[in-house]
């Protein structure tokens, strides 16, 4: 969990915002895009993911990311699993937990396909979810394992986690010799927070 402190004092480093207004900054905070824009770059993002993760070789799905124990094959649900999760408190108004985050793929999802069968499921209940839900409030505070946030920034968090994993699934594919299917590029993370560097 990141901290920021001063002293005595410490704020989660979760929220950008709550780090500016601890540090007394001067600085623009809260998310750059619309909810509208997010949804439309959300769909773009998973509808990337789910060809990028067919072009995953089956017997890749076991190999371990660079230094950090977890699987290809759990990479690429969770990319999925991130909205799923989000969609989950959207759907129940329940506080969002870090458990409901890194839920692990079942085991019957033992392929490339089947991960992106999963997706493609995730991304039509993302475009359900936003015909109904557009024109509401996004301003208003919702509950999550980090403290409370807004509707909005919660959703901008939502899709800058699955963007920069989607970017590290081209990565993964570059690594074994496959050329991703039309990856995210610059001009498809605009207005994120996102920096050129794809592995931490």
């Amino acid at each position: 969990m990141p901290v920021v402190s001063r002293g005595d004092r410490f704020v989660f480093a979760q929220v950008i915002s709550d780090v500016v207004e601890f540090l007394g900054l001067d600085e623009k905070s809260g998310p750059a895009l619309s909810p509208a824009d997010l949804h439309a770059c959300y769909d773009h993002v998973l509808e990337t993911a789910i060809r990028l993760v067919r072009q995953m070789p089956d017997d890749r799905l076991d190999d371990q990311l660079p230094h950090r124990p977890r699987s290809y094959r759990m990479l690429m649900h969770h990319i999925f699993q991130i909205p799923t999760a989000y969609l989950e408190t959207e759907d129940t108004g329940a506080t969002l937990t870090y458990e409901s985050l890194v839920v692990p793929p079942p085991a019957e999802m033992r392929t490339s396909a089947a991960i992106a069968d999963f997706g493609d499921s995730v991304r039509r209940r993302l475009n359900a979810w936003w015909q109904r839900v557009a024109n509401e409030d996004f301003a208003r505070p919702v509950p999550t394992y980090f403290g409370e946030t807004s509707r909005h920034e919660m959703f901008e968090r939502t899709v800058w986690h699955s963007t920069q994993h989607t970017r590290q699934i081209a990565s993964l594919l570059e690594q074994a010799g496959i050329i991703p299917d039309r990856p995210l590029g610059q001009d498809d993370i605009r207005g994120l927070p996102l920096t050129d560097k794809i592995w931490d």
